[in-house]
């Protein structure tokens, strides 16, 4: 299956935000992707890097205008599409939110961000409540959803820190992880720690492939983003990449230009990677108890 993934740049402007992404999708449409994945919170600037109500406005329903708008063009191109929006749920809650569209441009499902960060310039705590641990139906927060490209384990950007997330989506029958991701560099730091900080963000990412034998697509944003506060800003490091179950990259971009990233994915090699390293067949459930401790004291 050809995948993509939208490198993208954003401005404060929304509309030629969203309209710049649907351009880029169907470009990758046009190079025959099936399965199109763009950044976290591509409709805006990261606007996580001050506190601010009058943010919220930005906020929107879903299903809504971004869904229905990404809905026709899944349906115009015939490809599924995973964007990433600022979901108001209700009056005073909101959400950092993923959203998939079918083939048929109806919504597959969401899956709303777990673990929330709190840090200089990505103050998400402010703007988001985590998903919850179970949807009101009975199916964990951590599931996968079924598309007709395969069942996608959705995640997003600080989730793909925790082995927890990918381990959960792949025990519920994930074919792919998909982490949409907005996630860059203070400029103030020296070029040594820059690298240290791009290294562990594609390794860990990579080990969640190579740890559940899965197929990972990463897209995060490029381009610098001042602060609304000062002179300060964020950095996006781009290099948002493709790679297989044994975490070889099939696709891996830059770190600062726009870029329709395209890979060729075979969704059978997860069963034979599986067969030569039973991960899960392995696994010592019965000892990990303490796993839902904050802490072993």
């Amino acid at each position: 299956m050809r995948v993509a993934v939208i490198q993208q740049s954003n401005s404060a402007d929304l509309a030629a935000n969203l309209d710049h992404s649907l351009s880029l999708v169907r470009q990758a449409a046009d190079k025959g992707a099936e399965l199109v994945l763009l950044q976290e919170l591509h409709r805006s600037l990261y606007f996580c890097q001050t506190e601010d109500t009058s943010v919220f406005d930005l906020a929107e329903s879903i299903p809504g205008p971004s869904t229905e708008r990404l809905g026709a063009l899944a349906k115009e191109l015939g490809i599924v599409i995973v964007g990433s929006l600022f979901e108001k749920r209700a009056t005073g809650l909101y959400h950092n939110t993923a959203v998939v569209l079918e083939k048929d441009g109806s919504l597959a499902g969401i899956y709303r961000k777990m673990h929330i960060p709190d840090d200089p310039g990505f103050y998400e705590k402010f703007y988001f409540t985590p998903g919850d641990a179970d949807f009101n139906d009975g199916r964990s927060g951590f599931s996968p959803i079924p598309t007709s490209v395969g069942k996608l384990g959705l995640l997003v950007c600080w989730d793909q820190w925790y082995p927890e997330a990918a381990r959960l989506m792949a025990l519920a029958g994930a074919d792919l992880l998909l982490y949409p991701t907005a996630i860059g560099w203070d400029p103030s730091d020296d070029q040594s720690e820059q690298q240290r900080q791009l290294d562990a963000w594609i390794t860990i990412q990579r080990a969640h492939a190579v740890a559940n034998g899965l197929p990972v697509l990463v897209a995060n944003r490029t381009g610098f983003e001042q602060s609304p506060a000062d002179e300060s800003g964020i950095l996006f490091w781009g290099n948002s990449f493709v790679c297989g179950p044994q975490g070889e990259f099939l696709a891996q971009a830059d770190s600062d230009s726009e870029q329709v990233l395209l890979a060729d994915v075979d969704m059978d090699r997860s069963e034979s990677v599986r067969r030569i390293w039973p991960y899960l067949r392995d696994r010592r459930v019965d000892a990990y108890r303490d796993l839902t401790k904050r802490y072993r004291d």
